[in-house]
């Protein structure tokens, strides 16, 4: 009688590195890994140590990584590559720490098995602009381009165009993409869309427009994002039929309607004082079967309590607690105080035992500043 050897593949010990990982258990992770070597019978891949390795950097666990490292070279004659070292820049650039990440850089350069790509370069200039360090990391795309003679591809732009936007600088963002169509690098949607909520935040909504109608000009599709600033624009433009109309047209092209886009046109409305059609468009949304997020009922009622309407607030509240949401503490507290005011003790009585009822408890240290 014989009998097959028992083989176990590396994919098993992958999916148990992922598993620990997920259930807090980085050293596990570690320690699957490592068993690789005498289980399987033969050397892990590339592909287990970047697993492996990623695992615990996003486990916030450098300690076990470099041990891995360690264990790796040494006992395992495996040399990091390319995909290694990003994974650390990564785990610096995220963690702040861009002298670790230049560091690890260096020794890429230091080695002509693992020379910095094109990942290298995008995940360290977004580190550098989400530092406030723009010209360094605009100093470093010139490096990419000219000493490391990697061609940069939409993406790497879109860390420059969100960095610029960010900084506050848009006709720089601008004339980035006017640079990648003279380099023959057409932009994307990322890019537009990026380029658009930078002149949406710097409240040059006309300019945000065009570049979303130059975008349609050249054949690329909106995307959800580059719709939503665009909605926005009209928005604050007091556009709000042009907006709602835009809503239509999404769902004709299967773009996808969530509840930020609406939230938008609601808050929109809210800032109007046009309340009777913010409620009326939740309504009929409502009718419809489209989920609402909690943010939007709580934003109509913070709308009416600032804007003094609270008639209109108190049944909104009812409303809500229909639906099960509760407002936020402070909204809560204008409203009853406002219903005070006004001279509704009841109301306000029968308001707050709702709010109660509903599982509202006032925060600590607020009692006494209201008179309520």
């Amino acid at each position: 009688m014989s009998s097959d050897t028992c083989s176990f593949k590396e994919s098993i010990f992958l999916t148990l590195m992922t598993h620990f990982a997920r259930s807090s258990l980085p050293e596990q992770s570690l320690q699957t890994f490592l068993l690789i070597d005498p289980i399987v019978r033969k050397r892990p891949s590339f592909r287990a140590l970047s697993t492996c390795l990623n695992l615990l950097v996003d486990s916030s666990r450098f300690d076990l990584a470099q041990t891995l490292l360690s264990e790796a070279k040494h006992r395992l004659h495996m040399e990091p590559n390319a995909c290694i070292h990003n994974i650390l820049v990564k785990h610096h650039c995220r963690r702040g720490n861009l002298e670790a990440a230049f560091d690890v850089v260096k020794t890429m350069k230091a080695s002509r098995a693992s020379l910095p790509n094109l990942i290298t370069y995008s995940t360290l200039m977004g580190g550098l602009c989400d530092a406030g360090r723009l010209e360094e990391a605009v100093e470093l795309f010139e490096e990419m381009v000219g000493e490391a003679r990697i061609s940069p591809d939409p993406t790497v732009y879109n860390v420059l165009i969100r960095g610029f936007c960010r900084a506050g600088r848009v006709d720089g963002a601008r004339r980035l993409l006017g640079f990648m169509r003279s380099n023959d690098c057409e932009p994307n949607v990322f890019n537009y869309s990026a380029l658009m909520g930078g002149l949406f935040r710097a409240g040059r909504f006309r300019e945000a427009r065009e570049v979303f109608d130059e975008m349609r000009e050249r054949g690329i599709e909106a995307d959800t994002v580059a719709y939503t600033t665009y909605i926005g624009c009209l928005c604050e433009e007091g556009r709000f039929e042009e907006s709602i109309g835009l809503i239509g047209e999404m769902k004709e092209r299967n773009c996808r309607v969530d509840c930020v886009v609406y939230n938008v046109i609601i808050g929109g409305l809210c800032g109007a004082k046009r309340f009777r059609e913010a409620i009326d468009l939740m309504e009929g949304l409502r009718r419809g079967g489209f989920r609402l997020s909690k943010g939007s009922y709580r934003m109509v009622l913070n709308g009416l309590c600032k804007g003094g309407e609270v008639e209109v607030a108190l049944g909104w509240l009812v409303v809500m607690f229909r639906v099960g949401v509760l407002p936020h503490f402070a909204t809560s507290e204008e409203l009853v105080v406002g219903l005070c005011e006004a001279g509704r003790v009841t109301d306000a009585a029968m308001a707050l035992v709702g709010l109660v009822g509903m599982g509202f408890r006032p925060e600590g240290g607020c009692g006494g500043g209201s008179g309520v």
